[in-house]
């Protein structure tokens, strides 16, 4: 008789796999930001400092940078500069932020009296641009920034399209007044209740409670379709947009130069605010996008 031996099978230990909820959150490194912080840190940094907090810091984050080396009677970028990242160009193999630097000059100490001269119009803000360059920040990575910022001119801008307004609208006519009128108690009252009268039906919009302007006069009203213009009011639905600018004057005095767009629509007899827009001129508003902001 044959005799049948029967082994066990061995049971091999596999880890549990780790539940991940939905939606965890994934880590992103911001370049940008990484830039920003370096370039403000490297210009208050001094080279005849190596030691120094600010220095050492510096170094952590690009161990192969230079420091600036300032001579006794210059001082570092002011605590009140600003830093803020403009472009950011990435390629296989890293990165380049370029950053505006907006500081406030120094006055330089007249030759004949060695004292600073009185602050005058042309002591503005000035803004520099330096150029950051590193590597990593994939996949929530680590960054690294290769060496020292520099600086470059400021970015080019991009021409402005054609603008739609082609069509001057007299203040005085149905579509001047009610713009008029609504930018009035909407930059004036601060309260949303004195808007409503002025809104097409189903529009929500918030007046900025923080501007409370003393007064407001309209510069300028432009529309693009010649019936904005007309002085009698279009049948109902009809549709136009039009750009308004005005010069709001607050409660010390100060005038602001503004620039509203506006979608407007005819109803009853009358013009009345169906969007406010703050997107782009060849783009067309949308009431429930438009009615939470507010200012271009």
């Amino acid at each position: 008789m044959a005799t049948v031996l029967v082994i066990p099978r061995s049971t091999a230990a596999q880890a549990v796999p780790v539940p991940q909820a939905a939606g965890a959150p994934r880590l992103v490194v911001d370049a940008a930001g990484t830039a920003a912080v370096f370039v403000d840190l490297w210009l208050r940094a001094d080279a005849t400092a190596p030691d120094s907090p600010l220095a050492t810091t510096v170094r952590a984050m690009a161990p192969a940078v230079d420091l600036p080396r300032r001579v006794r009677a210059e001082s570092a970028v002011s605590g009140s500069a600003r830093v803020v990242p403009v472009r950011t160009t990435s390629t296989p193999s890293g990165w380049t932020v370029v950053v505006a630097v907006l500081t406030n000059p120094a006055r330089t100490p007249s030759p004949s009296t060695g004292q600073a001269p009185e602050r005058t119009s042309d002591t503005v803000a000035a803004v520099r641009y330096f150029a950051v360059s590193g590597t990593g920040g994939q996949n929530g990575g680590p960054v690294t920034i290769t060496g020292s910022p520099a600086e470059v001119a400021a970015p080019e801008t991009a021409p402005a399209p054609a603008s739609p307004y082609t069509r001057h609208v007299p203040a005085g006519d149905a579509m001047g007044t009610a713009v008029g009128e609504f930018l009035r108690a909407y930059l004036a009252s601060g309260e949303a209740a004195a808007l409503e009268r002025y809104l097409s039906p189903g529009l929500r919009l918030s007046a900025p409670a923080a501007a409370s302007y003393a007064r407001v006069d309209v510069e300028e009203i432009s529309a693009d379709t010649d019936q904005a213009a007309a002085k009698a009011v279009p049948g109902d639905g009809a549709r136009a947009r039009v750009r308004v600018r005005v010069s709001g004057e607050d409660r010390a005095g100060s005038r602001w130069p503004l620039v509203y767009r506006l979608e407007m629509t005819a109803r009853a007899g009358r013009w009345e605010v169906s969007a406010l827009d703050a997107g782009p001129a060849s783009s067309a508003p949308t009431p429930a996008a438009s009615a939470q902001v507010g200012v271009q």
